[in-house]
């Protein structure tokens, strides 16, 4: 059975880890989530960790760097990157590089991985509401790029942090038997990029501090494509509970 929570209202993909992102009507939801999020990010050469990618909680600035496309396809790959400087350096090249690392005080190289370079799971998800409730807690306005999710919903039922409750279950884009569809496999523990404005990097600690303090520091869910298709603006939303998924795909 399924339960409508409501609808698609804002769609986003980020080309390169932790840079700006690209908002969109229609997006191609594939089995490594969104077609062409993230399939970029700068390796930290000296990094040995099991995850060297250089983010903006260690480089803030990088939100200011804006992926662009020479052509007119928008499922390619970005060709050239906007520095916050309004310089403009080809992905791949060394100047770029140079410049990412004179910045963060260390060597970086670009890297271009076929299935994406992500935290936790390949497909994020949050409600307006949720991030509405957290800017009041913070005294503040929010933008909803503080959160880099793939999928911004608008709830049909009042109430905050509802997406607690999809862990388990599945989440289902669209009316027809062949939409696609997500498994919710964990709530998103936030880090110190939700205090980043995503236009000046200027930082606001008291957005993190109403995370912890309204949900043990959780805003948001994860999870991992089991259908795919086409998510669009203004599709509805729906949810299986956890003991109704086994009927889902």
């Amino acid at each position: 059975m399924l339960t409508e929570i409501g609808h698609v209202d804002a769609i986003f993909r980020y080309p390169v880890k932790s840079m700006g992102g690209e908002r969109l009507e229609v997006a191609d939801l594939g089995w490594h989530g969104i077609d062409g999020d993230r399939r970029l990010a700068f390796r930290r050469m000296e990094d040995r960790s099991g995850f060297p990618w250089l983010s903006a909680s260690k480089l803030p600035d990088l939100v200011r760097y804006a992926p662009l496309r020479r052509d007119d396809d928008p499922d390619d790959l970005p060709t050239h990157i906007r520095t916050p400087d309004g310089k403009e350096m080809p992905v791949f090249g060394e100047e770029l590089a140079a410049e990412v690392g004179r910045r963060y005080g260390a060597p970086v190289q670009m890297m271009q991985l076929k299935h994406g370079i992500f935290d936790e799971a390949s497909i994020s998800v949050i409600a307006s509401e949720t991030v509405n409730e957290i800017g009041r807690l913070a005294g503040r306005s929010l933008d909803v790029r503080r959160f880099r999710p793939n999928v911004l919903v608008r709830l049909l039922r009042p109430g905050v942090f509802q997406e607690d409750e999809w862990v388990g279950g599945v989440l289902t884009f669209g009316e027809g038997n062949d939409s696609p569809a997500i498994s919710v496999t964990m709530r998103d523990v936030r880090c110190s990029m939700v205090n980043l404005d995503p236009d000046s990097a200027s930082p606001a600690p008291e957005v993190l501090k109403a995370v912890v303090r309204a949900n043990q520091n959780k805003a948001g869910v994860y999870g991992t494509v089991i259908r795919v298709g086409l998510v669009a603006i203004g599709q509805s939303v729906f949810v299986h509970a956890a003991d109704e998924k086994r009927d889902v795909g």
